[in-house]
C-alpha cells in the first residue's frame, strides 16, 4: 500500500518530469536535466524551507530568555515546560516547523534518490513508466557537458559535494552546548557538532562518490540551493537582538 502510494505520487511523477526535461534539453544531456529537476523542486519547497529559517532565528532571539527559564526552573520540570511552552506562544514560535519541513521533503527526497539512481545506471526510460501524454525522449546522453559519465564515480563531483558540504556547515549557527562545560551533555553536544561541521562533509563526499555521478550532481546542486538560500535569508531576516 505504502509502495504504492509512493509509486504514484512520488516517484512516477518525478521520473516522468526528468523525461521531460531530457527531452527538452538539447542533446538530451541527463546531468543537465537532473540539475533543472531539482532545482525546480527546491524553489517548490523554498517557502516552506524559509517558513522554517524564520522560525530557527526567532529562537535563536528568545534564546537568552529560555536560558533563563531553564536556570530559574532547573529542579522544576513541569513549571519549566509551562513557561516555556506560553514563551513560545508569547513569541508565536512554532518549534515543530522545521520538523514539519523535513516529513514533507524526506518522500521527495527518496523520490529523487531512486529516480536519478535508476536513470544513473544507464537503464534508460522505461516506457511503461511514463504517462501517455509524455514523449520518450529520442536521445538519452549519459555524458554530463562531454565531460563526466553519470553512471560511474567522479571524484571531483565528490569532493565538490563534501567542499560545500563543509561550507553549509560553517555557515548553520549550532544551539550552544546544553550543560555545564565537562559534563556528559555538554560533552555530547560539543561531539555532535564537530561531527556535523567536519565529519559530516566527509561522508557526504564519500557517498557521493561511491553510489554515483548522478547522485554526486544532486547532492551538489542542493547544497548549493541551500548556500544561496542561507545568504538570502541572511540579508532578508533581522539578526537576533544583541548581535
Amino acid at each position: 500500500m505504502i509502495s504504492s502510494l509512493f509509486n504514484t505520487f512520488i516517484y512516477n511523477p518525478i521520473y516522468n518530469a526528468l523525461a521531460v526535461l531530457v527531452h527538452i534539453v538539447p542533446g538530451g544531456d541527463v546531468g543537465i536535466a537532473i540539475i533543472i529537476l531539482t532545482l525546480i523542486i527546491k524553489f517548490a519547497l523554498f517557502p516552506l524551507s524559509l517558513k522554517a529559517l524564520r522560525t530557527q532565528a526567532a529562537m535563536r532571539d528568545i534564546d537568552p530568555l529560555l536560558k533563563d527559564l531553564r536556570k530559574k526552573y532547573e529542579n522544576n520540570k513541569e513549571e519549566l515546560a509551562k513557561k516555556t511552552l506560553a514563551l513560545l506562544t508569547e513569541k508565536k514560535v512554532n518549534p515543530f516547523a522545521s520538523i514539519f519541513l523535513i516529513l514533507i521533503q524526506l518522500p521527495i527526497i527518496f523520490g529523487l534518490y531512486f529516480v536519478f539512481l535508476l536513470e544513473g545506471g544507464g537503464s534508460g526510460f522505461d516506457p511503461a513508466l511514463l504517462y501517455s501524454f509524455v514523449p520518450q525522449p529520442a536521445e538519452a546522453s549519459l555524458s554530463f557537458l562531454g565531460l563526466i559519465n553519470i553512471t560511474g564515480k567522479s571524484i571531483i563531483l565528490a569532493a565538490l559535494v563534501a567542499v560545500t558540504q563543509y561550507i553549509n556547515a560553517q555557515l548553520m549557527q549550532f544551539p550552544e552546548p546544553q550543560g555545564k562545560e565537562g559534563s556528559l551533555s555538554h560533552d555530547l553536544s560539543k561531539s555532535m557538532q564537530v561531527q556535523m561541521k567536519y565529519v559530516f562533509p566527509v561522508m557526504m563526499g564519500v557517498v557521493a562518490y561511491v553510489v554515483s555521478s548522478a547522485i554526486a550532481l544532486y547532492f551538489l546542486v542542493s547544497n548549493l540551493f541551500q548556500l544561496f538560500q542561507e545568504l538570502y535569508v541572511r540579508k532578508t531576516i533581522p539578526k537576533p537582538q544583541g548581535q
